[in-house]
């Protein structure tokens, strides 16, 4: 008979908990998620509630992220860290002591995933005191910028590489992430964009547009000696505010 495995999925993106949660299902069907989180905050209940063998715990999540939640599981529970960067996984997985899994997610990975970590089930759980500190000290530099943005697109939850990304526009809502050929919608707004972009690359020109400088194609004076920018590849002109047209006086 077949051993039940327990685990817990830890992502602050219900779409891809759900996408993980259904690809496990067929990949380790005697693997049952026990419990969803959105981030770390409630570790200690879910153990006491659950001792769970396995956690996948997603790095980047708010609040409580996926590296101090697994500083606080420390030994008592084999970790998987999810991530859409790659260097934060490979680092991981060299260490030797947890596996990782990408996103977007690919089913041939995740299959020697579940495959390693079946090995693993039977040895205790790694001390991943040092290899957290290591990952969280490249996570808090000052050259870690935002390089894939979580944006939905009907059911579905894509990952937008940031170079793409042509402009950011922002209403009270949502801001719109345009690339060259879409646009996806998310719910963050332009002020904390700004503090995860790099600013060499991505330049604030009115309270609510950011735009990529890699798109620009000309800047014309426009109407009110306001500035207007035109992009590669997009129809769209954006007007620059007086608060921002001296971003491109040396241009």
């Amino acid at each position: 008979m077949n051993t039940r495995v327990s685990a817990v999925i830890a992502d602050d993106e219900p779409l891809l908990r759900a996408q993980l949660r259904s690809r496990l299902s067929r990949l380790w069907p005697e693997l049952d998620v026990v419990q969803e989180m959105e981030n770390g905050r409630d570790i200690e209940g879910v153990i006491a509630r659950h001792a769970p063998a396995l956690f996948f715990l997603d790095i980047h999540m708010p609040g409580v992220n996926g590296l101090e939640a697994a500083r606080a599981i420390g030994g008592r529970a084999h970790v998987v860290f999810v991530t859409a960067f790659d260097q934060y996984a490979v680092e991981a997985f060299e260490q030797g002591a947890i596996d990782y899994v990408l996103k977007p997610f690919n089913e041939e990975r995740l299959q020697l995933t579940c495959g390693r970590l079946k090995e693993r089930l039977s040895e205790r759980p790694a001390q991943l005191e040092a290899l957290v500190e290591t990952l969280a000290a490249r996570l808090a530099g000052p050259g870690d910028k935002l390089k894939w943005i979580k944006a939905s697109v009907g059911s579905n939850v894509r990952l937008i590489p940031v170079e793409e990304v042509v402009f950011f526009q922002s209403d009270e809502k949502y801001t719109r992430v345009v690339t060259a050929d879409s646009e996806a919608l998310i719910r963050k707004p332009i002020r904390e964009l700004l503090d995860e972009l790099d600013p060499d690359r991505f330049w604030q020109i009115h309270r609510a547009t950011i735009v990529n400088v890699d798109h620009i194609a000309a800047v014309r004076r426009g109407l009110k000696d306001q500035a207007e920018v035109s992009l590669k590849g997009r129809p769209e002109t954006l007007v620059v505010s007086r608060a921002f047209t001296h971003l491109f006086k040396q241009m």
